[in-house]
C-alpha cells in the first residue's frame, strides 16, 4: 500500500537484520498521527493541542553551542549584535515554517521528500553530510553535559564524559511514556533555562533602552573593526548565525509536525494543522530568541566590560563566582551564595538533556529518509554518542599534562571547530526545502507566497554565502595547517560544496517535473479533493 505520494507504508515487508531493518514508511512511524487534536473548538484549546513540536525544535536554537557566542558578543561589542540575534531568529522562523508545512502537506519529512526526488548516490552523500552535522552538535552536547556534571558534582572530566553515554537510558525511559509527555518534559527544561538567565539578567539591571536600540539593524554588526578579544563584529555575527540556524532542526520539524492526527483528504483539516503548527513554532522560537538575547545581555550587564577572558563554560562558571568580575552590588551579594554559578550549570545540563532527545529523533529521520534503514532509538543513540565521545576523550587526554586554562581552551576550541560540519550541511537542507515548498506541484495552495519566496531566497543565499565565506578562517582556526594550506583546502571545499549544490538543484528540478508528469504531488491530490467536494 502506498501513502505520502510514493512512500511505502506496508509494515509487513520489513526485512530485519539484527538491529537494522528496512524502512520506507511514514516518518517516525511509531508516533506519526498519534496525537489527537480538537476540531471546531476555541483558538487556545486548539493551539494547546498542537503545542509541543515547536519546543523540540526551539531546543536547537538554545543549545550549548549558542552560549559562548552570545555572551562573548555582548562582552566585546555591548548590544551591537542584538540585531544579529533578531535576524537569525526571524530566518529560523521562516525556515521552520516551511519545514513543518512540507511535512504536513506532503506527508514526508525533508529527508524522505529530498530522496524521493533525487538519485541513490546523492541520497547517500546527503545522509553522510547530515550525520556529520548531527555528530558535530553531539560533540557540543557531550562537552556541555560533562562540564555541567563536573561543576555540579565535582566528577572528573573523563568519568563525566563516560556518564553522558548513559543518557541512552533516559531516552529508553522516554520512549515508553508517550510523545506528548516528551514534549512536556522538553518544554519544562526550556522554562528552566529561560528562568535561570532571566533571573541573572534581572539582578544585573541592564540598560534596556540600549538593548532595544541594539535590535535595530546597523552596519556596525557586520563591521570588520574593531577587533576585541580576537573577534570582530563580523566574526561575532557569523558565530551567532552559525550557532543559531542548524540543518538538523529542519529535518526534525518536517517529521514531528506529522505527529498530530489529521484527515489528509480534507483541505480544512490540513489548513488547520498548518496554521496551528505555525503558531506553535513561532511562539517557541520567540522564546528561543529571548533566551539568546538574555545570554548576550548577560555578557554586557552581568559582567564588567571586558572582564571575561575565558568564554568557555568553565570560564563563565568561574566568572559567576568571582565577585570582582560582576557588575553591581546585588549580583555580588547573590554570587557569594554560589547560586548564580550553580544555576548556570543546571541550565547547561538541562540544555544537554534536551539535545539528547531531539538529536536522536533527527538521526532516525535522516537514516530512514535518505537510505531507508532503521535502528532502535537506543541503539542509534549509543552508536552516535560513543562516536562523539571519542574526540572529547582524546582532547581531554592530550591536554591532561597542561594547565587548567589550556585544557578548558582546548575543549572550547574542539566545540567551536566541530561546528564546521554545520556549514557543509546547512545549504543542502535549506535549498531543497525552499525549492519544494515553492513548487505548486508539490504544495498546491500551500506553496510559498511571493514574499515568503523572496525572503526565503535572500535567507538561503545569505546564509550559504556567510557559511562559505567563513570557511577559510575556520580552517585556519584548526591550527593544523599553515594559512596558505588552510586557504587552499577551504577553497577546494567551497568548490565541492557548490558542485554538490548544483547537482542537488538539477535532480530536484527533474524530480519536480517527474512528479508533475506522474501526478504524485499534492497539487494533483488537491484538485481531486476540490472536484469531489463539488460533486
Amino acid at each position: 500500500m502506498k501513502g505520502g505520494f510514493g512512500v511505502d507504508n506496508t509494515k509487513n515487508q520489513h526485512k530485519k537484520y539484527h538491529l537494522i531493518e528496512y524502512a520506507n514508511g511514514k516518518s517516525l512511524e511509531e508516533i506519526n498521527g498519534t496525537v489527537e487534536v480538537p476540531h471546531g473548538k476555541g483558538f487556545f484549546k486548539t493551539l494547546f493541542a498542537y503545542s509541543g513540536p515547536g519546543a523540540l525544535v526551539a531546543v536547537g536554537y538554545m543549545d550549548p553551542g549558542n552560549w559562548a557566542t552570545s555572551i562573548t558578543g555582548g562582552q566585546s561589542f555591548q548590544y551591537t549584535l542584538m540585531t544579529t540575534i533578531l535576524i537569525s531568529s526571524l530566518i529560523a522562523m521562516l525556515l521552520q515554517y516551511m519545514a513543518a508545512k512540507l511535512g504536513i502537506v506532503s506527508q514526508m519529512d525533508l529527508a524522505q521528500a529530498t530522496r524521493a526526488r533525487t538519485g541513490k548516490a546523492l541520497g547517500i552523500i546527503l545522509w553522510i553530510m547530515t550525520e556529520l552535522a548531527i555528530m558535530a552538535t553531539d560533540i557540543a552536547e557531550v562537552i556541555g553535559a560533562a562540564i555541567a556534571l563536573n561543576l555540579l558534582f565535582h566528577i572528573p572530566l573523563i568519568p563525566s564524559v563516560f556518564i553522558t553515554v548513559l543518557d541512552v537510558l533516559v531516552l529508553l525511559l522516554l520512549t515508553k511514556i508517550g510523545f506528548r509527555k516528551i514534549e512536556a518534559i522538553v518544554a519544562c527544561l526550556i522554562l528552566v533555562i529561560l528562568f535561570v538567565f532571566a533571573y541573572q539578567v534581572a539582578l544585573s539591571r541592564p540598560d534596556w533602552a540600549a538593548a532595544f536600540a541594539g535590535l535595530v539593524p546597523s552596519a556596525k554588526a557586520i563591521a570588520q573593526h574593531p577587533q576585541i578579544g580576537g573577534i570582530t563584529p563580523l566574526s561575532g555575527s557569523l558565530g551567532i548565525i552559525g550557532a543559531t540556524v542548524m540543518p538538523h532542526n529542519l529535518y526534525l520539524h518536517s517529521a514531528i509536525s506529522q505527529t498530530r492526527k489529521m484527515d489528509h483528504n480534507d483541505l480544512n483539516s490540513i489548513r488547520q494543522t498548518v496554521r496551528f503548527t505555525t503558531w506553535d513554532s513561532n511562539i517557541q522560537l520567540s522564546l528561543a530568541f529571548v533566551v539568546n538575547a538574555l545570554l548576550l545581555i548577560m555578557g554586557v550587564a552581568v559582567f564588567k566590560y571586558g572582564a571575561v577572558k575565558d568564554s568557555s563554560f568553565f570560564g563563565l562558571y568561574d566568572a559567576l563566582n568571582n565577585t570582582s568580575m560582576l557588575s553591581n552590588p546585588i549580583l555580588i551579594a547573590v554570587a557569594k551564595s554560589g547560586i548564580l554559578s550553580t544555576l548556570f550549570a543546571v541550565a547547561l545540563l538541562a540544555s544537554g538533556q534536551n539535545s539528547t532527545i531531539t538529536g536522536t529523533l533527527t538521526g532516525q529521520v535522516i537514516m530512514e529518509g535518505f537510505i531507508h534503514m532503521k535502528m532502535p532509538l537506543w541503539a542509534r543513540r549509543l552508536v552516535t554518542r560513543i562516536i562523539s565521545v571519542i574526540p572529547v576523550l582524546a582532547c581531554v587526554a592530550m591536554t591532561s599534562g597542561e594547565s587548567v586554562i589550556q585544557q578548558h581552551s582546548a575543549l572550547n576550541l574542539l566545540m567551536e571547530n566541530s561546528q564546521v560540519f554545520l556549514a557543509f550541511a546547512l545549504p543542502f537542507s535549506m535549498l531543497p526545502l525552499l525549492m519544494m515548498t515553492n513548487s505548486e506541484v508539490e504544495m498546491g495552495e500551500f506553496k510559498n507566497r511571493m514574499w515568503v519566496k523572496v525572503c526565503g531566497w535572500v535567507s538561503v543565499i545569505a546564509l550559504t554565502f556567510l557559511n562559505l565565506y567563513n570557511l577559510p578562517s575556520t580552517y585556519e582556526g584548526f591550527g593544523v595547517w599553515s594559512k596558505g594550506t588552510s586557504d587552499v583546502l577551504a577553497y577546494l571545499t567551497i568548490v565541492v560544496i557548490l558542485v554538490l549544490l548544483a547537482w542537488t538543484c538539477v535532480e530536484l528540478y527533474r524530480g519536480d517535473k517527474r512528479f508533475a508528469a506522474e501526478g504524485k504531488g499534492f497539487g494533483q491530490q488537491e484538485e481531486e479533493m476540490k472536484n469531489s467536494a463539488k460533486d
